[in-house]
């Protein structure tokens, strides 16, 4: 069975940041345009199935049903257009188990034009019966620190996958075991090791009818060489050879770091996309963009007092809305949020997340996307408006305005000759600057 309690993925200690460290072919752009995203917003019709037959990619597993529905197509900003505000709303070792909250999320995200990333973990999709396919670095076969599944599992995770994907939302990765601390974690595996679990977490994906008795039902809708782009590491740890190995195997993005709200640039070949530090209200200092650090900081994985859970649900909430509204009223650095199906402290924080979900996806010039969604975007910008973005510090607006910061046209000077001689034209229009 899928280990009941997932073990979370925090990296950060809740300690550390105690100490306030201290992503539709058809309209042009969907988003853009107020049909998604804008208040009032209407949930996307369902797409139920593939427009023409699958193609099977080996086993039957996976198959090519065309180009994935309701993409936004990636809008290059105008000279001195605002830009939007994104957010992404992440989930870690994604699959469905007898809560239902992947099922539940999912329309959630239809309701308030929401697309998310969900980041599998492949050993939901092996048996336990057949766990000694696993071979994970620096551990014996078959061991895995989250376990592996059963049948209804297995079964109940592909139908939530598939379905997430015809709804327009990413299928990321989590890797395998989930294995963290100095004792052969993930912290410590070198760049082959990291290919090597990558491959067996596209394998576990790619075969999961060979590994099961499910051979009735339909494929995953893609084919995950091509889907998978992008992951965050298990307890945000091994980052660099995993980096370091994502870029040799066509990854594009990674959201395993922690940085504060400002526009993201890549590393070498990959985004960095990691989470952010976000307001906790009523405290001095910040923590993660992620439940469990919100976990940690008001109960230190217990189950707190059950008189305070509503109180650390709105906390959670406020914190993240906070952080929101400091960077759609300042610098429209993306806001990037991870979660975990889980109920600790009594489902507090999914309550808080949909609450989130419900509050910002819903305002004017938002755009709730899933990971690749931004990437997408990112890849489409002049590299000289983000780099000038990321000038803009966390909830800083321009000192002037969007259209004089963005717009080179509307700064004279910088195209001047370096010195006038008086009279000479331009002369004036350099001294107003």
């Amino acid at each position: 069975m899928m280990a009941a309690t997932k073990r979370a993925t925090f990296g950060v200690t809740a300690a550390a940041l105690s100490l306030a460290l201290a992503g539709c072919a058809g309209s042009a752009d969907p988003l853009k345009d107020g049909r998604e995203g804008a208040p009032g917003a209407k949930k996307n019709p369902p797409v139920a199935a593939p427009q023409s037959p699958a193609r099977l990619i080996g086993d039957g597993s996976t198959a090519y049903t065309g180009r994935q529905p309701l993409q936004p197509v990636p809008h290059k900003l105008k000279a001195g257009e605002k830009p939007p505000q994104f957010v992404v709303f992440s989930w870690d070792g994604a699959g469905e188990d007898s809560q239902r909250l992947f099922s539940h999320f999912r329309k959630v995200g239809q309701q308030y034009g929401a697309k998310m990333t969900y980041f599998l973990s492949g050993v939901y999709l092996l048996p336990e019966e057949k766990k000694h396919l696993y071979d994970p670095p620096q551990h014996s076969a078959g061991r895995s620190d989250i376990g592996f599944n059963d049948a209804k599992g297995i079964k109940d995770t592909v139908e939530q996958i598939r379905g997430a994907w015809f709804e327009g939302n990413e299928i990321g990765t989590h890797f395998n075991g989930h294995f963290c601390g100095a004792d052969g974690g993930v912290g410590t595996w070198s760049k082959d090791e990291w290919k090597s679990e990558i491959a067996q977490a596209k394998s576990f994906v790619k075969n999961w009818k060979s590994n099961t008795a499910l051979k009735s039902l339909k494929p995953l809708p893609f084919d995950y060489e091509k889907e998978l782009v992008g992951a965050r590491t298990p307890c945000l740890e091994g980052r660099k050879n995993f980096m370091r190995a994502a870029s040799e195997m066509g990854f594009r993005y990674d959201t395993s770091g922690v940085n504060d709200q400002i526009w993201p640039e890549k590393q070498g070949k990959l985004w960095d996309l990691s989470m952010q530090l976000v307001p906790v209200p009523g405290r001095a200092f910040q923590t993660l963009s992620m439940d469990y650090n919100f976990y940690m900081n008001q109960s230190g994985a217990t189950r707190g007092d059950e008189d305070k859970h509503a109180y650390w649900g709105d906390q959670m909430r406020d914190g993240l809305v906070q952080a929101f509204g400091r960077s759609y009223q300042g610098n429209r650095a993306p806001l990037i949020i991870g979660n975990h199906f889980e109920s600790w402290n009594g489902g507090t924080y999914m309550r808080a997340i949909e609450d989130t979900i419900k509050t910002v996806c819903t305002q004017r010039d938002v755009r709730c996307v899933s990971f690749r969604q931004l990437a997408d975007w990112l890849d489409a910008q002049d590299p000289k408006v983000l780099a000038k973005l990321r000038t803009l510090k966390v909830g800083e607006a321009p000192k002037t305005d969007w259209a004089t910061f963005l717009n080179p046209a509307a700064h004279p000077a910088a195209h001047a000759p370096a010195a006038h001689a008086p009279g000479a034209p331009g002369a004036k229009s350099a001294e107003r600057h």
